[in-house]
């Protein structure tokens, strides 16, 4: 059961990352179509109840290039059951310098529940109070805005490949997994098979480094495909996926200026972990992240995001 958690969990950090991107690296015809369909648009729009985080003076000008954050929650969602953010990925998008920041939340980490008054997991934050108490949550533990979230069912990982009609990946790593064989060189992979490609570790002598490797190789591979001429007709197929998978909070005005002012800022991504190490409290299983790894990181996204770095709260 455990090891079915940590595939689940990588799929949909891979998800999230492609699925994110994919909202400010799509070309502007891409927008056109996508804008074409009105009901598809008022099906993704989860609003929030507040023109702006508080941890924000000024609401964020997309004409003056505001750096923004966004909020990536991987969510597993049945009936009658409330679900839970299986992944927490926050970008940080600076279009001054060119750059994305992406940070992988690990979903045991330790934090205060905003709103609950406790500590607890950080992906029963959206189990209690869904979005809102998620992005709070989020929020106080790394002490900075969250402007925008998407949130995206884990199952449209493999679609979203298949919708770019398939990827090529450089294999450095001769391997078998999922009943397929990866040969060393150039790859090619569908929806299927993507999903094997990024699941092997245990193979891999490098452990889990070998497999985000591979992750990020996905993720490239399907930014790039995505990008090209080529696949334009693929993207009817890329909006069936969004409409089926992903709430956001972004408006169809919001992603226009996104696309028009911060695709840019693709062009250099840095990818981040959550520094801490495993404990046992009262025979439950958490990620404990330091003070100081925390204090670190959170000065790192605020200087990212060109807001003060002089307050930062104690969690």
């Amino acid at each position: 059961m455990r090891t079915e958690k940590r595939k689940k969990k990588k799929v949909l950090w891979i998800t999230l990352s492609i699925i994110g991107l994919l909202v400010l690296g799509t070309g502007g015809y891409a927008f056109y179509l996508y804008k074409s369909a009105a009901d598809t648009v008022a099906s993704i729009h989860e609003d929030l109840n507040r023109d702006k985080s508080d941890k924000r003076t000024e609401e964020v000008k997309f004409s003056e290039k505001d750096p923004i954050s966004i909020l990536l929650m991987g969510v597993d969602e049945r009936d009658g059951d409330a679900g839970r953010s299986d992944s927490l990925i926050l970008m940080t998008v600076n279009p001054n310098t060119n750059s994305t920041q992406m940070v992988s939340i690990p979903r045991d980490t330790r934090t205060e529940i905003v709103g609950k008054g406790k500590e607890d997991k950080i992906n029963h934050a959206y189990a209690f109070g869904g979005t809102e108490m998620a992005i709070n949550t989020v929020e106080h533990f790394l002490d900075i805005p969250i402007d925008y979230f998407v949130k995206i069912n884990m199952e449209s990982f493999k679609d979203t490949v298949d919708a770019v009609g398939g990827v090529e990946v450089n294999n450095t790593l001769d391997f078998s997994y999922g009943g397929y064989d990866f040969p060393k060189g150039i790859v090619s992979l569908d929806g299927e098979k993507a999903l094997a490609f990024t699941r092997m570790r245990y193979e891999d002598p490098r452990g889990d480094f070998g497999r985000q490797e591979r992750q990020r190789q996905i993720i490239e591979a399907v930014l790039k495909k995505g990008a090209n001429i080529s696949s334009i007709t693929k993207f009817g197929d890329m909006f069936g996926v969004v409409r089926n998978n992903i709430t956001t909070n972004l408006t169809f005005d919001e992603m226009w200026a996104v696309q028009a002012n911060y695709k840019t800022a693709i062009k250099k991504l840095e990818q981040f972990q959550v520094k801490g190490s495993g404990d046992t409290i009262n025979g439950i299983y958490y990620y404990i992240v330091p003070e100081d790894e925390r204090l670190t990181l959170s000065n790192q996204l605020k200087e990212h995001l060109e807001i003060s770095t002089n307050t930062a709260s104690t969690n």
